[in-house]
């Protein structure tokens, strides 16, 4: 992998992350941790998507001993010029306040992730203020993006420096011994630039896949949908390159996030997704480095309409559906204490051959 002075030296060339490559999931593992959920004395396939799951970080971690703990959430915070617009309800500051509650503890994803026994670290990659907040990881690439209907939101240097955080996020974590991470994020205006980040990607119309974000009237509403569908037209963002796009109308956040799925996969760590902003910096990862998804795990479906679009193009499946759009990584947060369930059932329930009964069998279903 490229060391940071490496990244720094070549962060403006858009062929940095080709250097970098994505190891295969251990298929062995992964037959051997299925052969074992087969074994136990349950139905076939009784834990539904958490067997998947469980194959799937089996091959990950490269162990059958799968591990779920230690863990954490990693959350990036960042302010967006695009609130400018008048495209959110409430103004950038709140950025700034939410993102100190989340490192003091404080706020949703706190609570929730503490109930489920993880813990939540928060980065400044990007608040339009300078933070002293004890507990705030300061990694500031620059203060908030641009009003991208003004001018791009950021340099592709920027962004890139941005995404090469997240992979040394990752980096560390692995190295202090965390198993698995979660994502979450914090900056006023960003369903704005992941809409629009994940419309030019998908090809997508904003009249179709915009949502209210944190709560819009009708007016904002329109007013939001309207920006993003100029931008894309002024810029001619539609099947241009994942960098263009990102540095165009993205976030830092965004950007940060799409390094800590990169960072997942070349350090051999799952990931999981939290809601919408999460899902656009997932695909924004997978398209800069090809091979990143196979180390994602989707928590929930966000009731932002765009989400259903980017798991259908990454092949992911959420476990919940809830109709949250709580943000910050919690949706993650509640997805550990589920996995931990099905993985108490994997590592402790009794076999077929230990109870002396006879093991069901896996038929093929016909076509009729």
């Amino acid at each position: 992998m490229l060391d940071k002075m490496e990244f720094v030296k070549y962060g403006m060339e858009r062929d940095i992350l080709c250097k970098l490559k994505i190891d295969p999931l251990d298929e062995q593992v992964m037959r051997q941790a299925k052969e074992r959920l087969d074994a136990i004395a349950k139905p076939l396939d009784g834990l539904g998507q958490f067997e998947r799951l469980i194959v799937q970080m089996a091959g990950i971690q490269r162990r059958i001993d799968v591990q779920a703990s230690p863990r954490a959430i990693l959350a990036m915070c960042a302010d967006n010029g695009i609130v400018a617009e008048g495209v959110t309800q409430t103004s950038s500051e709140v950025t700034a306040i939410v993102s100190a509650n989340m490192a003091a503890g404080r706020s949703s994803v706190n609570r929730m992730a503490a109930a489920g026994g993880t813990q939540v670290f928060v980065t400044d990659i990007g608040i339009a203020k300078d933070m002293a907040c004890e507990g705030l990881r300061q990694r500031k690439v620059r203060y908030g993006t641009a009003d991208f209907i003004r001018e791009p939101a950021m340099m592709p240097g920027e962004a890139l420096q941005a995404v090469e955080e997240g992979i040394l996020w990752v980096k560390e974590c692995k190295e202090k011994g965390w198993q698995i991470l979660g994502t979450g994020e914090m900056g006023i205006g960003n369903t704005t630039t992941a809409t629009a980040t994940g419309c030019a990607l998908l090809g997508l119309s904003p009249e179709a896949v915009t949502g209210r974000g944190a709560g819009l009237d009708d007016t904002g509403f329109r007013r939001k949908k309207e920006v993003i569908a100029r931008a894309l037209s002024q810029y001619d963002l539609y099947g241009r390159d994942a960098l263009t796009v990102l540095s165009t109308v993205g976030g830092l956040d965004i950007a940060g996030l799409a390094g800590i799925f990169i960072g997942g996969a070349l350090h051999h760590v799952p990931v999981v997704l939290d809601g919408m902003i999460t899902a656009v910096a997932a695909l924004v990862a997978e398209r800069l480095l090809p091979g990143v998804r196979e180390y994602m795990i989707a928590s929930h479906l966000s009731r932002e309409p765009i989400t259903v679009k980017i798991m259908e193009e990454l092949g992911l499946h959420p476990v919940i559906c809830a109709d949250l759009a709580l943000g910050e990584g919690t949706g993650a947060a509640m997805l550990f204490p589920l996995l931990d369930m099905a993985l108490t059932v994997y590592r402790l329930n009794d076999s077929f051959d230990q109870m002396q009964i006879g093991a069901y069998e896996r038929y093929e279903e016909s076509e009729e």
